[in-house]
């Protein structure tokens, strides 16, 4: 059953009511189903997926219905707070396409360019993408001649890349959760495991609580018109190996076959998808 957001106590708390309970948002604990299996290439390691959220419908509804992390920032999805960078490798390679925006890529071009004004680093010495305006720095705002949306995404999709070159880790990983433990067998052998499951408000960790508004478990953006493992293939081969992803493809084929509805994902207002009520964000010219 869908419930609604808690609402922080303040004077803006009746604000926070309306904006949270306009669209329902399912429990963050409900019965899952995973599947575990060997790496293909990998003898110590063993992924576990979340069968759950990799067959659901879920989809990003950046500029058709998305009402931003933040409700005083409705137009930014979830790009308000910019990207941390997982690694160096991660910001190098993120590096060599920020010199390849022009400006007619990225409405802040003229300010981000100058001696890597892109780059911040935040309170704990993390290195991010940098706030500028409000939001991160590569988010074109609404009226930009280029697009709104991400222009790092925009430009990998105008030049035939995928944004996965392009963004950082974590931007295109979104809203796929990794996450990686060393289990002991008990019989002095181990293995990594690797969980891959759904970036939920609690991937943001503490401040996750306190979004407004977000997408992986509400119903309006559970209305794609394929299964995430699918529309997510080239994301969860860059994440885990083609090996490993066609284990993985079909064992989500075997579990969306079953209809096993205790362990669908309940954000999914039925079980038919819906892709005649939406486009995708690139059919719309948009992109988060």
């Amino acid at each position: 059953m869908a419930t609604e957001l808690s609402v922080c106590a303040g004077p803006e708390a009746a604000d926070r009511f309306t904006y949270a309970v306009s669209v329902p948002e399912v429990a963050l604990d409900f019965p899952r189903a995973f599947v575990e299996f060997a790496d293909p290439g990998d003898a110590d390691q063993r992924y576990r997926i979340d069968l759950t959220w990799l067959t659901s419908r879920w989809t990003c509804i950046f500029g058709s219905g998305c009402m931003g992390i933040y409700a005083d920032r409705p137009d930014d999805g979830c790009c308000t707070l910019g990207a941390h960078f997982s690694d160096k490798a991660d910001e190098r390679r993120v590096k060599t396409f920020v010199k390849l925006l022009t400006t007619d890529d990225w409405q802040f071009h003229d300010v981000g360019s100058r001696r890597s004004a892109w780059v911040e680093t935040d309170g704990d010495g993390e290195r991010k993408t940098a706030i500028h305006e409000g939001a991160c720095i590569f988010l074109n705002r609404s009226g930009f001649a280029g697009g709104e949306g991400c222009s790092l995404h925009s430009w990998a999709l105008r030049h035939d890349r995928h944004p996965l070159e392009t963004k950082p880790d974590v931007c295109w990983q979104l809203p796929l959760r990794r996450r990686f433990r060393e289990v002991d067998r008990g019989d002095t052998t181990s293995y990594t495991e690797v969980t891959i499951t759904e970036y939920d408000r609690r991937g943001w960790g503490e401040g996750g609580h306190d979004l407004d508004w977000y997408c992986s478990g509400n119903t309006e953006a559970h209305v794609g018109a394929e299964p995430v493992y699918e529309s997510y293939r080239l994301e969860l081969v860059e994440m885990m190996g083609q090996p490993a992803y066609d284990v993985l493809r079909r064992h989500c084929e075997e579990f969306g076959a079953a209809r096993q509805r205790l362990t669908l994902h309940p954000a999914a207002a039925d079980e038919a998808p819906r892709s005649s009520r939406m486009q995708s964000p690139q059919q719309r010219g948009v992109v988060g």
